[in-house]
């Protein structure tokens, strides 16, 4: 079953569709420091569920102008006054947002610069890699709003970089910058230069897997994190069944028994 994404369809996203199977999904609200509204969380749901099945190899996460994301739009939040049942509505259609990224079995790289700012670190968590530059930054400042996280921060922050220290960046507003973020591993990667050149770089490095694995490694692992170990064993000796013996490996497992396939090896 396929599925087909058109680029001229979206508003807030700008979406770019590559030869080579990398798409670029730029939100595209730079003058709100690229703040989620709902119209922009819908359009994240629509993308993110049809990749899969539109030949989408791989995905650049970016922001338009200065900013990765600056969050929640606060102002749409205050003027649409929502009754409690309406907002958790809102966070739900966030959640379904994150999980198709985190669940979908596409590899995304988020490019992040400038503001990544709780929902933003909440979006840019649900990506699979995330690369920072030196203007980068991380924050959840929903205590001193007088929120509370809705879009998955509980769950995937705190896997990141652990409790604790979540509940801190809550409670006292807390902000960590580039290389000190990387290190405490808000990020895996840390740019000498744009985000976005070496996020690209990453996403064409990855579309070049089979996307059968890069499913199962951007799904399985998701999911068998979420087991108990018992049946992660189980579910793993699975996936791997299905994975390791796809017609499409055989080439790449006989390039490597003649020898002709590049060796891992480290950088020089």
């Amino acid at each position: 079953m396929t599925a087909k994404l058109d680029p001229t369809a979206f508003r807030n996203l700008d979406i770019q569709a590559g030869e080579d199977g990398v798409w670029i999904v730029t939100l595209n609200r730079p003058a709100k420091r690229n703040a989620l509204d709902i119209a922009t969380i819908e359009e994240l749901i629509t993308f993110f569920s049809a990749a899969p099945r539109a030949g989408v190899r791989a995905v650049v996460l970016a922001g338009a102008g200065d900013h990765f994301c600056a969050g929640l739009d606060l102002i749409e939040h205050h003027d649409a006054d929502r009754s409690p049942a309406d907002f958790m509505h809102v966070c739900l259609r966030w959640h379904e947002a994150f999980n198709k990224m985190e669940y979908g079995g596409v590899p995304i790289i988020a490019a992040l610069k400038g503001a990544v700012v709780g929902g933003g670190l909440e979006l840019a968590s649900a990506a699979h890699i995330r690369v920072m530059d030196d203007s980068a930054y991380v924050a959840l400042p929903e205590g001193q709003r007088g929120l509370f996280t809705g879009g998955g921060a509980t769950i995937r922050v705190s896997d990141l970089v652990g409790k604790s220290r979540m509940i801190d960046m809550m409670l006292t507003g807390r902000v960590y910058k580039a290389a000190e973020a990387v290190d405490l591993g808000f990020a895996q990667y840390l740019a000498e230069g744009d985000s976005y050149d070496m996020a690209l770089r990453l996403a064409r490095r990855a579309a070049e897997n089979l996307p059968l694995s890069n499913f199962a490694i951007c799904s399985a692992v998701s999911h068998m994190t979420n087991m108990s170990a018992l049946d992660a064993a189980y579910a793993e000796a699975v996936v791997a069944g299905v994975v390791n013996t796809q017609p499409d490996a055989r080439a790449r497992l006989a390039a490597f028994a003649d020898k002709s396939a590049a060796r891992v090896r480290p950088d020089e």
